[in-house]
């Protein structure tokens, strides 16, 4: 009885003992870190918009880069039509394709210096000035627009005499009326009227100011080059600095006040709309587990960066709009980013915005655009701007 007595009691002491050190151990491993974001910086910005079924997100990046600019210098938050650029501009990118006899690509995409050169050309309206949108939809949808305009755009090239039009421009203009509706040379706004030229002037926004930086070492530092990337169809310059300068920039223009228009690569299985995040694991099997969770992260050096680019995997997939910084429980710093999928679906989370990791910034981004004044005075010396 006194053997079974101590068994009993030798075999209860060892399950109290095994049961401490389980949970001694349990208490020793860092659990999980879910996200917990903390704003650092956040400026002025217009709400999330939707793109619908278009590939014109250069210009709902690029316009919602302006309206906080037109924030920033006036303290007036104007919507402006993302739509009259894009209409502009493709009248610009008709012109060029004929021209180049059809050997360039003609599609939907743009960058955020097209924009730039359609207000410039055109000037700029706000959104009830010109919507793009067609009577009685409420979702922009440009699925027709290219097909029918490179039809006209091809016949002519081709010299095809039996569907060729005498003039191809009014067949352009026609098509796009249709599809986008005329532009009006004439419009009131708070009162007063204006047209396109006048409607810039107001706003104070000066062309000039803005300058696109990037950062590919198959180009010399601190020089400005026309990077060759597909939707680059009117040859537009870029700056091109070393990568931790580029992320120096970005750093100092937000702490500065002023926003970046954000070209970038987001077909990343990390970069996720539904989650609100986008990283670069180090390990990669830790990719979905990334979306929800902390995990360490790779290093990207100018190296890997060139790699990525050459070998396809880094392209100019999509523009937003960096409007901020935030920072997880472990210190670490991303990038607040406009997107222009709309605010909710089930596909989208965080009320449409993307908090990008610096270390997917340093991997995936194609270029930023900038005020001028937002740079450190170290490049601007450099840069001789």
């Amino acid at each position: 009885m006194k053997k079974t007595l101590l068994s009993i009691a030798f075999f209860a002491v060892s399950i109290s003992f095994f049961a401490q050190e389980d949970s001694f151990v349990k208490v020793n491993i860092p659990k999980d870190k879910k996200y917990s974001f903390t704003p650092i910086i956040d400026i002025e910005a217009s709400a999330v918009k939707s793109q619908g079924n278009t590939g014109t997100c250069w210009s709902f990046s690029a316009s919602s880069f302006l309206e906080s600019e037109i924030y920033r210098t006036s303290g007036e938050l104007i919507d402006i039509s993302e739509m009259y650029n894009v209409r502009n501009t493709y009248t610009t990118k008709a012109w060029n394709y004929v021209m180049r006899q059809g050997k360039i690509q003609f599609s939907e995409g743009g960058l955020a210096h097209d924009v730039i050169n359609s207000i410039q050309k055109n000037g700029m309206v706000p959104e009830s000035a010109f919507s793009g949108l067609q009577v009685e939809t409420t979702e922009h949808n440009h699925t027709q627009i290219v097909p029918e305009l490179q039809k006209v755009l091809d016949a002519y090239i081709k010299n095809d005499k039996t569907s060729v039009q005498p003039n191809w421009r009014v067949v352009v203009d026609s098509i796009l009326d249709v599809h986008l509706g005329k532009v009006t040379e004439k419009f009131m706004y708070n009162g007063a009227f204006y047209n396109p030229t006048s409607f810039l002037e107001m706003t104070k926004v000066k062309t000039s100011d803005y300058v696109t930086l990037t950062s590919f070492i198959h180009q010399p530092f601190n020089t400005k080059f026309i990077l060759n990337i597909p939707d680059n169809f009117s040859n537009g310059s870029f700056y091109n600095i070393p990568l931790d300068q580029l992320v120096i920039e970005a750093d100092n223009a937000l702490k500065k006040g002023f926003t970046l228009a954000f070209d970038c690569d987001v077909s990343e299985k990390t970069f996720s709309a539904k989650h609100g995040v986008a990283v670069i694991p180090k390990n990669i099997e830790y990719n979905e587990k990334a979306l929800t969770y902390i995990v360490e992260e790779n290093n990207i050096t100018p190296e890997y960066r060139q790699q990525e680019f050459e070998n396809y995997n880094t392209t100019d997939d999509h523009l937003m709009h960096i409007i901020g910084m935030v920072e997880d429980q472990n210190n670490n710093e991303y990038y607040k980013v406009k997107n222009s999928w709309g605010s909710t679906g089930e596909r989208i989370g965080n009320e449409g915005y993307i908090y990008v990791s610096k270390a997917f910034f340093k991997l995936k981004t194609i270029s930023i655009m900038v005020h001028k004044d937002g740079l450190t005075d170290t490049l601007k010396a450099e840069l001789k701007i």
